[in-house]
Protein backbone atom coordinates (compact mmCIF):
# COMPACT_ATOMS: atom_id res chain seq x y z
CA UNK A 1 0.00 0.00 0.00
CA UNK A 2 2.74 2.27 0.48
CA UNK A 3 4.21 1.57 -3.01
CA UNK A 4 0.70 2.64 -4.15
CA UNK A 5 0.62 6.24 -2.11
CA UNK A 6 4.16 6.80 -3.41
CA UNK A 7 3.23 6.50 -6.80
CA UNK A 8 0.34 8.34 -6.39
CA UNK A 9 1.71 10.95 -4.64
CA UNK A 10 4.75 11.04 -7.56
CA UNK A 11 2.06 11.14 -10.37
CA UNK A 12 0.32 14.40 -8.94
CA UNK A 13 4.05 16.16 -8.21
CA UNK A 14 4.63 15.47 -12.29
CA UNK A 15 1.03 16.57 -13.09
CA UNK A 16 1.56 19.69 -10.69
CA UNK A 17 4.66 20.82 -12.93
CA UNK A 18 2.54 20.78 -15.54
CA UNK A 19 3.15 19.31 -18.82
CA UNK A 20 1.27 18.90 -22.16
CA UNK A 21 -0.95 16.22 -23.50
CA UNK A 22 -1.58 16.37 -27.11
CA UNK A 23 -4.90 14.33 -27.53
CA UNK A 24 -8.33 14.69 -28.62
CA UNK A 25 -9.63 11.78 -27.10
CA UNK A 26 -12.94 12.09 -25.08
CA UNK A 27 -13.87 11.18 -21.08
CA UNK A 28 -11.03 8.40 -20.49
CA UNK A 29 -7.78 7.40 -21.74
CA UNK A 30 -5.58 4.87 -20.74
CA UNK A 31 -1.42 5.98 -21.66
CA UNK A 32 0.02 3.60 -23.54
CA UNK A 33 3.11 1.70 -21.98
CA UNK A 34 5.33 3.65 -24.53
CA UNK A 35 4.45 7.06 -22.72
CA UNK A 36 6.16 6.46 -19.41
CA UNK A 37 5.77 9.28 -16.83
CA UNK A 38 8.90 8.39 -14.23
CA UNK A 39 11.76 6.65 -14.68
CA UNK A 40 13.16 7.04 -11.54
CA UNK A 41 12.69 8.98 -8.45
CA UNK A 42 15.37 8.95 -5.65
CA UNK A 43 15.79 5.56 -6.03
CA UNK A 44 12.72 4.55 -4.32
CA UNK A 45 10.45 4.22 -7.43
CA UNK A 46 12.34 3.01 -10.77
CA UNK A 47 9.52 2.84 -12.96
CA UNK A 48 5.82 3.78 -13.03
CA UNK A 49 3.48 1.26 -14.98
CA UNK A 50 1.06 3.71 -16.89
CA UNK A 51 -0.81 0.74 -18.20
CA UNK A 52 -2.91 0.74 -15.61
CA UNK A 53 -2.97 4.65 -14.77
CA UNK A 54 -6.44 5.77 -16.33
CA UNK A 55 -7.04 9.55 -16.36
CA UNK A 56 -10.61 10.85 -16.01
CA UNK A 57 -11.71 14.07 -17.36
CA UNK A 58 -14.66 15.80 -15.98
CA UNK A 59 -16.23 18.28 -18.42
CA UNK A 60 -16.94 21.75 -17.18
CA UNK A 61 -17.79 23.27 -20.14
CA UNK A 62 -16.93 25.92 -22.88
CA UNK A 63 -15.07 29.03 -21.13
CA UNK A 64 -13.25 32.67 -22.82
CA UNK A 65 -9.61 32.26 -21.67
CA UNK A 66 -7.03 35.05 -21.99
CA UNK A 67 -3.25 34.76 -20.74
CA UNK A 68 -1.09 37.12 -19.26
CA UNK A 69 2.42 36.87 -18.49
CA UNK A 70 5.08 39.99 -18.77
CA UNK A 71 3.55 42.40 -15.97
CA UNK A 72 3.30 39.93 -13.39
CA UNK A 73 6.03 37.44 -14.07
CA UNK A 74 7.79 37.31 -10.18
CA UNK A 75 5.06 38.69 -8.11
CA UNK A 76 3.08 36.77 -5.65
CA UNK A 77 -0.14 35.16 -7.11
CA UNK A 78 -3.13 34.48 -4.87
CA UNK A 79 -1.96 31.37 -3.51
CA UNK A 80 1.18 33.21 -2.48
CA UNK A 81 3.29 31.55 -4.71
CA UNK A 82 5.79 33.44 -7.01
CA UNK A 83 4.24 33.94 -10.44
CA UNK A 84 6.59 32.08 -13.50
CA UNK A 85 4.99 33.23 -16.68
CA UNK A 86 6.75 29.60 -18.12
CA UNK A 87 4.78 27.29 -16.03
CA UNK A 88 1.72 26.04 -16.79
CA UNK A 89 -0.76 27.44 -14.65
CA UNK A 90 -3.98 29.94 -14.86
CA UNK A 91 -5.86 31.82 -13.01
CA UNK A 92 -9.90 31.69 -12.00
CA UNK A 93 -12.27 33.39 -9.39
CA UNK A 94 -14.13 29.95 -9.03
CA UNK A 95 -11.94 27.09 -8.88
CA UNK A 96 -10.27 25.74 -6.03
CA UNK A 97 -6.19 26.15 -6.05
CA UNK A 98 -4.56 23.15 -7.15
CA UNK A 99 -7.37 21.94 -9.74
CA UNK A 100 -5.69 20.98 -12.60
CA UNK A 101 -7.40 21.26 -15.74
CA UNK A 102 -6.83 20.06 -19.34
CA UNK A 103 -7.32 23.29 -21.57
CA UNK A 104 -8.03 22.45 -25.26
CA UNK A 105 -8.18 25.23 -27.90
CA UNK A 106 -11.40 25.65 -30.29
CA UNK A 107 -9.66 26.96 -32.85
CA UNK A 108 -6.73 24.36 -33.28
CA UNK A 109 -7.47 21.63 -30.74
CA UNK A 110 -4.05 21.86 -29.57
CA UNK A 111 -4.40 21.12 -25.96
CA UNK A 112 -2.18 21.67 -22.51
CA UNK A 113 -2.60 20.62 -18.66
CA UNK A 114 -2.79 23.89 -16.78
CA UNK A 115 -2.89 24.26 -12.27
CA UNK A 116 -4.85 27.04 -10.73
CA UNK A 117 -3.04 28.94 -8.60
CA UNK A 118 -4.12 32.55 -9.03
CA UNK A 119 -7.54 34.34 -9.03
CA UNK A 120 -9.01 36.37 -12.38
CA UNK A 121 -8.78 36.94 -15.04
CA UNK A 122 -10.83 40.40 -13.87
CA UNK A 123 -12.62 41.45 -17.39
CA UNK A 124 -15.70 40.70 -17.97
CA UNK A 125 -16.73 37.77 -20.33
CA UNK A 126 -13.24 35.65 -19.58
CA UNK A 127 -13.41 32.43 -17.26
CA UNK A 128 -9.47 31.69 -17.75
CA UNK A 129 -6.70 33.75 -17.67
CA UNK A 130 -3.73 31.43 -18.99
CA UNK A 131 0.26 31.66 -18.42
CA UNK A 132 2.19 32.76 -21.58
CA UNK A 133 3.69 29.26 -21.39
CA UNK A 134 0.17 27.67 -22.09
CA UNK A 135 -0.39 30.28 -24.17
CA UNK A 136 2.13 29.38 -26.36
CA UNK A 137 1.10 25.93 -26.24
CA UNK A 138 -2.39 26.74 -27.29
CA UNK A 139 -1.07 28.75 -30.46
CA UNK A 140 -3.31 31.66 -28.55
CA UNK A 141 -0.41 34.24 -27.66
CA UNK A 142 -0.82 36.59 -30.88
CA UNK A 143 -4.87 36.34 -30.35
CA UNK A 144 -4.95 36.79 -26.78
CA UNK A 145 -8.88 35.89 -26.14
CA UNK A 146 -10.28 32.27 -27.30
CA UNK A 147 -12.58 30.08 -26.74
CA UNK A 148 -11.56 26.85 -24.79
CA UNK A 149 -13.11 23.60 -23.97
CA UNK A 150 -12.30 22.95 -20.32
CA UNK A 151 -11.60 19.24 -18.46
CA UNK A 152 -10.92 19.19 -14.82
CA UNK A 153 -8.80 16.08 -14.09
CA UNK A 154 -9.52 12.83 -12.52
CA UNK A 155 -7.27 9.79 -11.46
CA UNK A 156 -8.88 6.52 -10.68
CA UNK A 157 -12.41 8.17 -9.24
CA UNK A 158 -9.98 10.86 -7.39
CA UNK A 159 -10.38 14.75 -7.82
CA UNK A 160 -7.48 16.93 -7.78
CA UNK A 161 -6.28 18.39 -5.71
CA UNK A 162 -5.12 15.42 -3.82
CA UNK A 163 -1.77 17.61 -2.22
CA UNK A 164 -2.31 21.92 -1.47
CA UNK A 165 0.46 24.29 -1.15
CA UNK A 166 0.85 26.52 0.98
Amino acid sequence: MKSLTKVLVISVMILLVGFTIATNEANTETLPASKTLVTSVNNDVNSINTQTSIVNYIDKGDMVASWYGPHFHGKTTANGEIFNQMAFTAASKSLRFGTLLKVTNLRNDKSVIVRINDRGPYISGRQLDLSKAAAQALNMQRRGVVRVKVQQLSLKGVNFPVITLN
